[in-house]
């Protein structure tokens, strides 16, 4: 998402992004002022709203209007003058031009990261890192469905405002190519050039704004990053330059419909509920906002809004408008994680905005320009190939640097693992500690929120849902005896992370274990219209199990509270149990652990471990008595185990046992906890069970 998008400014050296240099004698000037100003206010807007607000503006949709209007009418400006579309140079030049300033951002950013932001953050910023250097962050993003709206902007990465420059990235492939293509047909076939491509990019406007409505119903965080969800808006503005020469409005008609557009996009974000619905059809909103300004033109009139967005402050802004996209987000996440507020007030927004101004200033000034006025590499392609691959290797040598220091240090300290990492053990009774006085807590921070308990395979064979829906939520171990027990994990993340405590005895035992999880979703067979996703998953699970019965079924029967000792049974809790132990499935319940209002992990990483505020009272944590306690023997064939006595210790609930990170986040146990809590987990449920010894 930047304002010119991630294009070469368009600032009267550049007719637009991706245009060719300074017009030369002969060929008419394309740059207009009012779009510069129009991309001006489209960061202000995104600027604002992230600071302040915490919303989304509908800014970024106008930044990829833009992009593609500008692009369009340069390659059908080369094709109408007969000029060569030169598609190789044009990358070169185009890429050449974007990277120094996105480079320079992404090492800042590497540096305030090693200063500032918790050792908990590295990796994830370092893979969001390699990512946006390689124009994929939106594609890492989505598979992570990324809450872009969250409030907490602290917690946030500072690279996450690359997936707009991504997507950018990605069309500014797609588009050239485009372009040539339908110039080799229309000279083929005798077309005409824009009609022809009127009709394609027709086309691909109705398919990607279709696909972008269903998908963003089906999954909104996901589709928000999608390139195929965006591509229409990419396409609208494309048609708009196609459109635009054919289009002949009084002046009148021009002024009100640039004040109509102007007055939509700035409402945007105050109206719509974006939260739910973009970047699906409510994103017509401020894409045709944008398409109204565009096509009001130069108005000639003082009543019109082109002459605001003229002015010499908004063009100048305009030519920083790139830079200061790429600074003002890490700048605020930065500031915030520092200050540890998860939202900036008017002071410090207006100081993270004078900040991120000076920035782009110096960026675009000391940087970006140096490198667009450079003439060495314009002279031949392999030139231009060494320059872009000097800037990325600036970005690429600390970035790997910082991952192979990363690698060593936690294989230095797994080689030591044994003894100096009990976990859970370090609770047993007549337990001695034999670690090194130095040892290192594991997993080491770095990769401390990767430390997910999980399955090796998808599901296969006759443990492969037959609900194609359900297959990809659905994971095994190795065990492949077509005679062994079945053992099967259903819910959300609390249930996945007890995998690390499972799958180790699944493995003794030649258990078959298998897994259908989902975030954020419990189990029950009834509807509980927390989600239609939740549901419909949840039915899926229901039919699964009765069309192919497990010897087992281990769920998470409780739901703690953060901070609090406000524990309760999962809704459907009772009506669940009972449906699948009346069908001769053995279900076992487990109870939740306690949960906490800050980043327990967080909070060992930077205090230490024996820090007072990292080891909170077990009292203030933990109910009395486990909430299933009270349904002990009143569901047959339902089992209980209470693993909560291996995490606090009688009188409080430290973040750190025996050298071991208990938690990888607020609520989540690590793998590695729950990994050394197997034997006493393995000797637990199968005293419950019946399945001992």
């Amino acid at each position: 998402m930047t304002q010119q998008g991630t294009l070469p400014r368009p600032a009267r050296h550049n007719a637009a992004a991706g245009h060719d240099p300074a017009p030369k004698a002969g060929r008419k000037s394309t740059f207009r002022p009012e779009i510069q100003g129009l991309r001006s206010l489209a960061v202000l807007m995104v600027m604002s709203y992230h600071i302040w607000l915490g919303r989304v503006s509908g800014g970024v949709d106008v930044f990829l209007l833009i992009s593609a209007f500008l692009m369009t009418l340069q390659f059908v400006g080369r094709y109408e003058q007969g000029r060569s579309m030169a598609l190789i140079k044009h990358w070169l030049h185009l890429f050449r031009r974007l990277v120094p300033a996105a480079v320079t951002v992404l090492v800042a950013i590497l540096a305030a990261t090693v200063l500032f932001l918790p050792r908990t953050r590295w990796m994830e910023i370092i893979n969001q890192g390699w990512a946006s250097l390689v124009y994929a962050e939106n594609w890492l993003l989505q598979t992570q469905a990324t809450n872009y709206y969250a409030a907490d902007h602290s917690q946030a990465s500072p690279f996450q405002h690359f997936w707009s420059l991504s997507i950018q990235g990605q069309v500014f492939i797609l588009w050239p190519l485009i372009f040539v293509g339908a110039a080799v047909v229309a000279k083929r076939f005798k077309l005409r050039y824009r009609v022809l491509l009127c009709y394609v990019f027709a086309v691909i406007f109705v398919g990607s704004l279709l696909y972008s409505i269903v998908f963003t119903q089906a999954s909104q965080t996901e589709a928000y990053f999608d390139t195929w969800a965006r591509l229409w808006e990419f396409a609208l503005g494309t048609l708009v330059a196609l459109a635009l020469p054919a289009l002949r409005l009084p002046r009148g008609w021009r002024i009100g419909l640039g004040w109509l557009g102007i007055v939509a996009m700035l409402s945007c974000g105050l109206l719509l509920n974006v939260q739910a619905s973009f970047p699906g059809f409510v994103a017509l909103w401020p894409t045709l906002a944008a398409a109204c300004v565009i096509a009001a033109g130069q108005s000639g009139s003082k009543l019109g809004v082109d002459r605001i967005l003229s002015s010499k402050p908004l063009v100048r802004l305009g030519d920083i408008s790139y830079a200061l996209y790429l600074w003002h987000w890490p700048v605020l996440v930065i500031s915030l994680a520092v200050l540890h507020r998860d939202k900036a007030g008017p002071i410090t927004g207006a100081v993270i905005v004078a900040v991120s101004l000076v920035l782009a200033y110096l960026t675009t000034r000391f940087i970006e320009k140096p490198w667009r006025e450079w003439q060495w590499p314009e002279v031949r392609r392999r030139r231009a190939l060494v320059a872009i691959a000097a800037v990325v290797a600036t970005a690429a040598v600390p970035l790997a640097g910082i991952q192979i220091q990363q690698r060593l240090e936690s294989e230095a300290v797994l080689a030591q693992a044994p003894k100096n990492n009990p976990g859970a053990l370090a609770l047993m009774p007549g337990f001695v500690d034999q670690a090194d006085a130095n040892a290192v807590l594991l997993p080491t921070p770095q990769t401390l929120p990767q430390d997910w308990a999980s399955l090796p395979n998808s599901c296969s064979g006759d443990l492969q849902p037959k609900d194609k829906t359900l297959q990809k939520d659905c994971f095994q171990n190795n065990q492949s005896d077509t005679g062994a027990k079945k053992v099967l994990v259903i819910g959300d993340s609390h249930a996945q992370q007890w995998l690390g405590s499972i799958g180790p005895l699944s493995d003794e035992k030649g258990w078959r274990l298998y897994a259908m999880l989902k975030g954020a979703c419990k189990p029950n067979i009834a509807p509980q219209h927390v989600s239609a996703d939740c549901d419909n998953f949840n039915a899926a699970v229901a039919s699964e199990v009765k069309n192919n019965p497990p010897d087992a079924i281990i769920i998470v029967g409780t739901e703690a509270a953060p901070s609090s000792p406000q524990e309760t049974v999962i809704p459907g809790f009772e009506a669940t149990a009972k449906s699948w132990a009346d069908e001769g499935i053995k279900v076992v319940a487990l109870r939740d652990n306690p949960r906490f209002s800050f980043n327990m992990a967080e909070c060992v990483a930077t205090k230490g471990a024996d820090a007072p505020d990292c080891r909170p009272r077990e009292q203030g944590l933990l109910a009395a008595t486990n909430p299933l306690a009270a349904l002990d023997g009143k569901l047959p064939g339902v089992a209980f185990v209470d693993m909560t006595d291996l995490i606090c210790n009688g009188t409080e609930c430290p973040g750190a046992v025996g050298n071991t990170y208990v938690y990888l986040d607020n609520n989540h146990l690590s793998r590695s906890y729950a990994a050394s809590m197997a034997p006493m987990f393995s000797e637990r449920l199968l005293a419950a069970t019946g399945w001992g010894p």
